[in-house]
């Protein structure tokens, strides 16, 4: 027997007796359409007959239901680890490995969690603090420097003047905007 797949590119011979008369779903290698075969209507005569009759038999449509692909059905996401794949128990279970320092273990983490991070900012801020109080030193011992280094009177000059052009720019910048 020969069927055809529906997309029509594709031609497949079965042995006659694959598909029962009540039909059977098939499915194309070709495309994987899948559809539900049944006999294609064919006569065969097994016996001689010793007498012509005459056969008149309609041909009976060949019935295909195609058959739509089915949705996937989606699945529940993972339940986290209710264990840590770290944890002594696991380790102890899983991999035969006991771990006896959990009281350092712990001893540790009380200290980690009484040091206090200092942050970005806040070391940001001393450190501006710090520039603001040095300048403010060197502004009002500027004459004794002097008189001490004279060299220094031409650095010391060129370091003012640069704080106040900063200044003036912060200051153009906050009124204009």
């Amino acid at each position: 027997m020969i069927i055809t797949c529906n997309c029509g590119e594709k031609k497949f011979t079965l042995p006659d007796n694959s598909i029962p008369v009540s039909g059977r779903l098939v499915q194309c290698g070709f495309c994987g359409l899948k559809w539900k075969q049944f006999p294609v209507g064919e006569v065969k005569n097994t016996q001689t007959v010793s007498r012509p009759q005459k056969i008149v038999s309609k041909p009976q449509p060949v019935q295909q239901k195609i058959e739509k692909p089915k949705k996937v059905k989606r699945t529940a996401p993972k339940k986290p680890r209710e264990i840590s794949l770290y944890s002594p128990e696991y380790l102890a279970k899983k991999h035969g490995i006991k771990i006896n320092d959990t009281q350092t273990e712990k001893k540790i983490s009380k200290k980690e969690s009484r040091k206090v991070s200092f942050g970005f900012y806040s070391s940001l801020l001393v450190f501006i603090f710090f520039v603001i109080t040095l300048s403010r030193i060197l502004y009002f011992s500027q004459e004794f420097i002097i008189t001490m280094v004279p060299s220094s009177e031409y650095y010391l000059n060129y370091f003012f003047e640069s704080i106040r052009n900063i200044f003036e720019i912060w200051k153009n910048l906050i009124t204009n905007y």
